[in-house]
């Protein structure tokens, strides 16, 4: 860690020695002017368009056009920018620009109804703005219009109808994004360069994702596939830009404008609205938006839960009980967003940048009736505080930009838990959680005609506050005692590093070459002396872990014609184990799970699977260590006329991948403390189970390589001036390279998926688009897959025991037998008259023990109509009519299924 420290202390140094004119005259001799026309497509000139150029994530300068539709900025230091374009009636325009000369550059831009407008991208390639096509590796853009059409409750929605990105949802309020298969803490979050994920990031969800409120956005970048290079740990599936609004200044008097919209969605009854305002002048820009929601109850598909623990254990349809809506999805959602930027002189800014967000209400639908039965699974104060102040400088000595930053990350939780499948006597859990991170970042670029250079080097310090308790329920005094929480109280976790990128364009920009190498560093620590004693033992251990890599990328992109492109990409990627991969202890979305300091005491033995039918690989439990990846890209890219498609390959091999497997113990476990709860039950193959889940307990470990491959394929086709029809398809395929399986890897793979859309302009007021959307039948499902409350649901006979005699009585479900008393053996399911065995036999069949509910993941298809309409000067209305059909579907690892047939409003107005 002090290497890197060192390492980042001379890049700085650097900085310094090659800036001897920083505040002289020579950086005002560079400077550039833009001019150019605006036209629509006939060649007539578009008075009144209005212009922002932009340096990346800095703030925007405005101009509007003429009546011959001219527009012209001067006195631009040297860089890479994006230069937006709106008008009424108009499709979004954005163009990337690149100046590199003290010289003036002149552009003409043609706008055009229902057009296909390249994607823009700020993150794909280091210090660069620059078009999709141009990007080595993959990378995906969404909107603000996207967004808005497509989170229609939380923000993880938005990544839906892209190619090699697949939503994930453990429940309404939290949810995740899988890139190329991998999800949770594989793939990691950036918001405007500051790195989001924390090192308390889960395996198979991000929790505080969707605490960052749609309306907060301009766009989501999504690069596919690792980027450790210059994003650092927990990016070897890919990473996700979030890139917020920045303010734009006025090039004349002082500017405000403005946005506010409202949001109705009948699948929850759900409504929103938000307010943004901006005001710039020469030198000063503000910029706030302001956000709420009410989700409440779900419909989902067919108005029934196909995972509902009422079909789980009792082979009853859910609807049959509760009706169409399903109890416990309902929440709210605020926060906002603040951000202040001042220009001291042209080419200083700095930029300070607030959010808060928080959701109240939210529960873990699946382990409550929609998956477990359990009477408590509360999601409170799930907080976010983000911050950062950073400072850019355009035209720094030898340097054509230099941006620091410092950050400051709150991300806050309390999960109140009580398990047993709705046991009203068991212990309630409470786990509060509040991780803290502090941030510096540094970065340096060099610019010329068609290459460009990165120094950069960052560090973060996190600490996680995490005391836990218990709450026994027993009359008449509730009893509290202190419980080990889900990572150790006070657990640290800090990482480092310093990177270098570059790229270069040669033959008259013919070729295109990028690469990178990266040193990072990590320390984990989490101290005994930080653990209540209880019965004079300390609830956790001292535990400590300290990993250092090299990484690195390399890619080509080779313009085999003006119109067709061919890359290809490499990157090693590097994820260093973090706080809740050493430290989590618990129950999760998979299981109760144990850390290998809890388990090597037993002698514990790792498990050649996830469950019931797993034996003893005679490997003995040990703390985790890294995973690494080495993964190879190649694309086809296509632009000629209305045509636009990419064609992708890959393959993603994983090195040490750390997987969820069954713990092992020796003979006699029964009874005995693992974790902090009680061993109830041991099967002959060493397999153990606590009362909180009735899969058997599970241990990480770095088991076994994994090799996932597959193809994306993107494409969009304009018919005609005011038809367009597009499309995107992905197909995944992930195996353990040792024995072919689907590998234990949380979060499973997405089935193959496809979306299709015709859009047709009808007016400059009003366009429609019918689209579809389909999955193929996933039937690859691993032994944690199978065991997954919310995949295959597995039940045994224990485990519809412990529902009808606790969930199901507790709600009124079961009725005494013939002996009028409640609580004994004779006791019977009031909407069949059947006794308990009676209804083990016809769920399970008489003489199985147990068996998932799932053995694959359905197909489906489901058909859409959407469409945007100009209702007044600077109004707008969009709709979405979403499964028409109202078919019942979920994605792997969802614990919640998706709406049924609902509209969805969305009305806005600019000013």
């Amino acid at each position: 860690m002090r290497r890197v420290v060192v390492m980042a202390f001379a890049l700085l140094s650097l900085v310094v020695v090659l800036s001897p004119g920083v505040f002289g005259a020579a950086e005002e001799s560079r400077r550039a002017t833009i001019t150019g026309t605006v036209l629509d497509a006939t060649g007539a000139a578009v008075e009144g368009a209005r212009i922002v150029l932009r340096a990346g994530q800095n703030p925007g300068l405005s101009a509007t056009t003429s009546d011959l539709g001219q527009f012209a900025f001067s006195d631009i230091p040297l860089g890479s920018y994006e230069l937006e374009v709106t008008a009424e009636g108009f499709a979004e325009q954005r163009s990337s620009i690149r100046v590199v000369e003290p010289r003036t550059y002149q552009i003409t831009i043609t706008l055009a109804p229902g057009a296909l407008i390249e994607e823009l991208t700020i993150t794909a390639e280091p210090g660069l703005v620059s078009e999709h096509r141009q990007s080595v590796q993959a990378v995906t853009v969404i909107d603000q219009q996207d967004i808005s059409l497509r989170a229609k409750a939380v923000l993880v929605q938005s990544v839906q109808q892209e190619a090699g990105i697949h939503l994930q949802r453990t429940s309404p309020t939290l949810g995740g994004v899988f890139v190329r298969g991998l999800t949770g803490n594989k793939v990691n979050v950036y918001v405007d360069g500051v790195r989001y994920s924390t090192a308390a990031a889960r395996g198979g969800i991000n929790t505080f994702l969707n605490l960052v409120n749609p309306t907060n956005l301009d766009a989501i970048e999504v690069l596919r596939g690792p980027r450790s290079t210059d994003f650092g740990s927990d990016a070897i599936g890919g990473s996700v830009q979030l890139v917020t609004p920045a303010p734009t200044l006025s090039s004349g008097p002082r500017e405000w404008h403005g946005q506010w919209g409202i949001t109705f969605d009948t699948a929850t009854l759900g409504y929103g609205s938000h307010l943004r305002t901006t005001m710039g002048t020469k030198t000063f820009g503000f910029l706030s938006n302001l956000a709420g929601l009410r989700a409440n109850t779900l419909r989902p598909g067919g108005g029934f839960d196909s995972h509902s623990a009422l079909t789980r254990f009792l082979g009853l349809r859910s609807d049959t009980v509760h009706g169409s809506r399903l109890p416990d999805t309902a929440f709210t959602q605020y926060g906002g967003l603040l951000n202040l930027t001042w220009n001291p002189r042209p080419t200083h800014t700095i930029s300070i940048h607030y959010q808060r967000g928080q959701q109240d209400g939210g529960k873990r639908y699946d382990q409550l009736l929609g998956g477990d039965g359990n009477l408590i699974a509360d999601l409170r104060n799930l907080m976010l505080d983000f911050f950062y102040v950073r400072y850019h400088k355009q035209t720094l000595g030898a340097l054509d930009l230099v941006t620091l930053r410092y950050s400051y990350n709150a991300q806050r939780e309390e999960r109140v838990n009580q398990g047993g499948n709705g046991n009203p006597q068991a212990t309630i859990a409470h786990e509060y959680e509040k991780t803290r991170v502090h941030g510096v970042t540094a970065q340096a670029d060099k610019l010329w005609r068609s290459s460009s250079l990165r120094l950069g080097a960052e560090y973060y310090h996190e600490r996680v506050r995490a005391p836990g308790f218990g709450v026994q329920p027993v009359r008449p005094t509730p009893i509290t005692i202190p419980r080990r929480p889900r990572v150790p109280d006070g657990a640290l976790f800090r990482s480092g590093a310093a990177y270098i990128e570059a790229t270069s364009g040669i033959f008259g920009q013919r070729l295109k070459l990028v690469g990178g190498v990266r040193y990072s560093a990590a320390s984990y620590r989490a101290r005994a002396s930080d653990a209540p004693e209880v019965n004079g033992r300390r609830l956790w251990p001292d535990d400590s872990l300290r990993v250092d890599n090299v990484s690195g990328r390399a890619g080509a992109l080779v313009q085999l014609t003006p119109s067709l492109g061919l890359s290809f990409h490499y990157s090693r990627g590097f994820r260093a184990p973090h706080i809740t991969d050493l430290g989590t202890l618990g129950l999760t979305g998979s299981g109760f799970e144990v850390t290998g300091p809890e388990a090597a005491p037993l002698g514990g033995l790792i498990g050649s699977t996830a469950d019931h039918t797993a034996v003893s690989t005679g490997l003995p439990v040990t703390q985790v260590g890294p995973e690494l990846s080495d993964s190879y890209d190649l694309a086809i890219r296509l632009r000629r006329g209305r045509l636009k498609l990419d064609l992708t390959g890959f393959i993603n091999d994983l090195s040490e991948a750390i997987t969820k497997q069954a713990l092992i113990l020796p003979p006699g476990a029964v009874g005995k403390m693992l974790g902090g709860e009680r061993i109830v039950r041991q099967e002959p193959n060493g397999i153990v189970f606590v009362a909180l889940s009735s899969a058997p307990v599970l241990v990480r470990a770095n088991f076994g390589d994994v090799r996932i491959w597959g193809i994306e394929k993107a494409l969009d086709l304009g018919l005609t001036d005011r038809l367009t029809v597009g499309g995107v398809f992905t197909y995944l395929w992930a195996e353990d390279k040792q024995t072919g399986a689907p590998p234990n890897i949380e979060g499973g793979t997405p089935a193959p998926d496809a979306w299709l859309r015709l859009r047709y302009t009808v007016t400059r007021r009003l366009w429609i688009e019918p689209y579809l959307h389909a999955a193929g039948r996933q039937p690859r499902l691993s032994t944690l897959d199978l065991e997954d409350r919310r995949t295959g649901a597995l039940r045994s006979r224990s485990s519809i025991a412990a529902f009808f005699r606790n969930g199901a009585t507790a709600r009124g479900l079961i009725g005494p037998g013939p002996d009028g008393v409640l609580g004994t053996p004779d006791d019977v399911l009031r909407a069949t008259g059947e006794t308990l065995a009676q209804v083990q036999d016809r769920v399970l069949g008489v003489g199985v023990s147990q068996a998932p509910l799932f053995r694959a993941i359905p197909g489906y298809v489901t058909f859409n109509l959407r469409g945007g309409i100009q209702v007044g000067e600077n109004q707008q209305l969009f709709f979405d009519l979403e499964n028409i059909g109202d078919r019942n579907y979920r994605g792997i690892s969802w614990g919640v299924d998706a709406p049924g047939r609902s509209l969805y409003l969305h009305y806005r107005i600019t000013f």
